[in-house]
């Protein structure tokens, strides 16, 4: 179950503050794309993605879009947005991440990923031993292809749940 297990559970990527993540010695935050950063089916975001990422932006904090889609989907996804990217992350291993790491040149300590999905997003960034935020799916729809992982998902989260292990909050805590 470690495997799977967040660092913090977070509502949604835009409840993360740069107070927040400097008081946990964040200076980059990798996201997943999809239901993560932006729905799915809303390729250009809304404007409380734009107003998040300029106050990221503001305090000097990076943020880099780990995903496993492929390169023209995520540039295409992003055009408006500015953002660096890795394609073809290959979550659930930490390649991606690793790669974003170094990328950045920034020790793992200094990043934390964020995404909807435990089987991808969450093991990969626990496989690359930095701290995770499992956040709430934006839409409760999936592209076809997540939709195989949700329900695997479902085994998972009914155990953190029955565990009392799957509660999400408007902030990061400090307990870790």
């Amino acid at each position: 179950m470690a495997v799977f297990e967040p660092t913090w559970l977070v509502k949604a990527i835009y409840n993360l503050t740069p107070a927040q993540l400097k008081r946990q010695g964040i200076a980059a935050v990798l996201t997943d794309l999809d239901n993560t950063l932006i729905a799915w089916n809303n390729p250009d975001g809304t404007q409380q993605l734009h107003d998040w990422l300029q106050e990221m932006k503001q305090a000097g904090i990076t943020v880099m879009v780990v995903s496993n889609n492929n390169h023209d989907r995520i540039s295409r996804a992003l055009a408006r947005l500015d953002l660096p990217f890795v394609a073809r992350a290959l979550k659930p291993f930490p390649v991606g991440i690793n790669r974003a790491v170094r990328q950045l040149g920034l020790s793992k300590h200094a990043v934390v990923m964020v995404g909807d999905q435990l089987l991808t997003d969450i093991a990969a960034g626990n496989a690359a031993n930095v701290r995770t935020v499992l956040v709430q799916p934006l839409v409760e729809t999936d592209a076809w292809n997540t939709r195989i992982n949700r329900f695997f998902e479902g085994f998972v989260l009914h155990r953190m749940k029955k565990n009392n292990q799957l509660n999400f909050t408007e902030e990061l805590n400090d307990k870790h």
